[in-house]
């Protein structure tokens, strides 16, 4: 019963619904009433009487049951309600055609008006300042609401403004009155960053990323287990720093070297006995590789400074004391080359106690041991005392736990991609760890023994070749084995501040406000073999300039050279450089197209003088003066055809026809051009010699007077060298 009085009441009220339409219809044709259901309480109408009025609803049929009324009476209702759903919507449409002023205005489109972008955007703004500001009290001014600002280590100048609602021009603004030259893309360190924020009165907040934190909770704490000592070998170039580590491991490393010098860090391990090892560390002693050096002397124990006997101490010897001071470790003395004849090794013990090296014989805590690399003389007491000196140190670490080291080397093989030799310090490196070193990331593919053995495993003390990087990273990076999620973290921190200091140094290179008088720059692009002589190499270049000329490098990275580095030489006029490296098929051809030279290098003094003579020839010679000879003026003549001619006489020196003159009255210099002609006894001559007497005349000039003296001159070009 219940049910069906629902639809009598629907029912009903449908039919009360369409009279109402029917008898009272509205201004706007296109608007229909929905249909309420539960406003009327008539009965359901019969067969006979139900007859709507419009619209016009033919009805069902003479044998109509209740179901059947019941069903018909919803699908009209819904007709119904789809039918006026449609018709508003079609007044919510745009319209697509030109309207007049009349039906603009008219109240049928008033409704639908929308408001203009202008004046949407004037009640935002007024909104946002009303929110940005609050007032205490009438009269009273208003107050700038403090914004919790959250620094990263590195951010932009744009996105520090987003996010303290600020205008990134006012930041570059206030910058400049602190006399900071930066742009909207400038990336600023945290420091810097939560000054600005404090300035413009909002609450720096520091957003703390702890990498240190992150290795820390990876590595082991207890260090209990011994280890072989890293011992670095340093001292001036062709001492025989290279010569004793070939005499220690019976190999031959120096004939390999090209030059005779060392311009790559080699690391060996010799064993003294079945208990003990040392591991050795190679650095060159050019001068040009001082970072290679101060690296050498961080990641070792003890250094043995190689003094030969013959030269004493030389440039790279202090240097090579410098770093080991620094870093902190013990020094002991092999004095080389004392197989020579009229050999004095005192004389270079009283040399080191200029720098602060007192040996033992002489009172001091110094090791030193008289050798001769070439006829292995006394080796055995320098491996004692380099085990005596670690085990003074009682050098301990953990052997258990993710793996950590020291990238002593980093390089392209052809054949097994990017490489890097890496000394552990800490733990036990095994194929298959994931690690990160430096921006670069991978898996443990291979590892190599330093006699190019295949291994498993690598205990600290340990110099292996590990193949499995994903790009090449550079020497003297860390080298870290943690998880993937670890990794990730590192690894997108470390990328975030190397983009930073890459915009910084475009900023710095392209500055808006730089000074106008630009230097002659010489643009290089370097492709090595490895990267230690990159390194080496790019250092050395960048410090040759001069007042007027100096070096770019455009490119500077490890491996072969390719098309694109030959066609960025193109472009920006660049020299390319490879040092004991070679390009491949495809650059040559292309080179050979553009005219381009790739020039080869494999020493690295070489390459150095190559620049300097390349940089001289960009300087503008030097203009020198030489004095010919003076001459005064003792008498004035008309000459016709001529004009005024100055009859003078040399008092020093010679005058040339066609030198360059100067007219000189009271000390003053009046005209400087070249002598027009000169005449001896009414002939034309091309010199006069001091102590005689002749005519002079001045190109363009006639305002001789007695008593004036002209000097003749020549210039001469030198060309300038750095």
């Amino acid at each position: 019963m219940e049910k069906e009085k629902k639809t009598k009441l629907t029912l009903k009220n449908f039919k009360g619904n369409i009279k109402k339409t029917a008898e009272s219809p509205t201004k706007d044709k296109t608007s229909f009433s929905k249909p309420n259901p539960f406003q009327q309480k008539d009965r359901a109408p019969s067969q006979k009487s139900f007859k709507p009025f419009a619209p016009k609803i033919i009805s069902p049929g003479p044998a109509v049951t209740k179901q059947e009324t019941k069903d018909w009476a919803k699908k009209k209702i819904q007709e119904e309600l789809q039918r006026d759903f449609r018709a508003k919507k079609s007044l919510d449409k745009k319209r697509d055609t030109k309207i007049t002023i009349s039906q603009a205005l008219s109240d049928e489109d008033a409704l639908n008006k929308q408001r203009s972008l202008a004046s949407v955007k004037r009640a935002r703004e007024k909104l946002s300042k009303k929110s940005s500001e609050y007032t205490s009290g009438e009269g009273s001014e208003s107050v700038k609401v403090k914004k919790q600002v959250e620094i990263p280590e590195f951010i932009t100048i744009q996105n520090l403004a987003n996010r303290m609602a600020e205008k990134a021009t006012a930041l570059i603004k206030y910058l400049l009155t602190k006399n900071i030259k930066v742009t909207i893309n400038h990336s600023i360190d945290a420091d810097t960053a939560e000054f600005i924020v404090n300035e413009f009165g909002h609450i720096p907040v520091r957003k703390q990323f702890s990498e240190d934190q992150i290795i820390e909770n990876n590595q082991e704490e207890v260090f209990k287990d011994s280890r072989p000592p890293v011992v670095t070998v340093m001292g001036h170039v062709d001492h025989g720093k290279t010569s004793l580590l070939d005499s220690l491991r019976d190999a031959n490393v120096v004939s390999g070297e090209f030059g005779g010098i060392t311009q790559h860090i080699g690391a060996y391990q010799v064993k003294v006995n079945d208990q003990n090892s040392i591991t050795f560390i190679d650095t060159p002693g050019h001068a040009a590789f001082t970072e290679m050096r101060a690296r050498g002397s961080k990641i070792t124990d003890i250094v043995i400074l190689v003094v030969a006997a013959n030269d004493g101490i030389k440039p790279q010897t202090i240097e090579a004391i410098q770093h080991a001071k620094a870093a902190k470790v013990p020094i002991i003395v092999a004095i080389n080359k004392c197989d020579l004849p009229g050999i004095d090794t005192r004389k270079v013990k009283n040399q080191l106690l200029e720098h602060e090296l007192v040996v033992e014989e002489l009172g001091g805590d110094i090791l030193c041991i008289e050798i001769s690399a070439v006829k292995k003389t006394n080796l055995d007491k320098l491996k004692e005392a380099i085990i005596l000196q670690s085990e003074l140190l009682n050098l301990k670490t953990s052997n258990i736990g993710n793996a950590k080291g020291v990238v002593i080397e980093s390089k392209l093989d052809k054949g097994k991609g990017p490489v890097s030799t890496i000394l552990v310090t800490q733990g036990t490196l095994k194929r298959g760890d994931s690690f990160i070193s430096g921006t670069a990331r991978g898996k443990v593919r291979a590892l190599y023994d330093y006699n190019g053995k295949l291994i498993e495993e690598a205990l600290p003390s340990t110099p292996v070749e590990v193949v499995g990087f994903d790009s090449i990273n550079n020497a003297g990076d860390d080298f870290l084995v943690l998880n993937e999620q670890n990794i990730e973290e590192i690894l997108s921190h470390r990328k975030d501040k190397t983009k930073s200091s890459v915009q910084n140094n475009l900023a710095a290179n392209d500055d808006i406000f730089g000074d106008l008088n630009k230097k002659e720059v010489l643009n290089f692009i370097i492709k090595t073999d490895v990267h230690g002589s990159l390194e080496a190499l790019t250092s050395s270049l960048l410090k040759i300039e001069d007042e007027k000329v100096s070096v770019k490098i455009i490119l500077s990275a490890v491996g072969p050279i390719t098309e694109t580095d030959v066609s960025l030489a193109k472009a920006s006029n660049a020299k390319i450089v490879g040092f004991n490296i070679k390009p491949n098929k495809e650059a040559k051809e292309l080179a050979k197209n553009y005219n381009l030279e790739i020039l080869f290098f494999n020493i690295i003094y070489e390459v150095i003088d190559f620049a300097k003579k390349s940089l001289s020839g960009l300087l503008e010679p030097e203009i020198k003066e030489e004095t010919l000879g003076t001459c005064e003026i003792l008498e004035i003549f008309d000459v016709s055809k001529v004009g005024k001619i100055a009859g003078v006489k040399v008092t020093q020196g010679e005058i040339k026809n066609n030198a360059d003159a100067r007219l000189i009255r009271d000390g003053a210099v009046i005209y400087t051009a070249k002598i027009g002609s000169l005449f001896r006894e009414k002939n034309e001559v091309k010199e006069v010699k001091s102590g005689l007497e002749c005519g002079v005349s001045i190109k363009d000039f006639q305002d001789y007077k007695k008593g004036d003296v002209i000097e003749a001159f020549t210039k001469k070009k030198i060309q300038r060298t750095l």
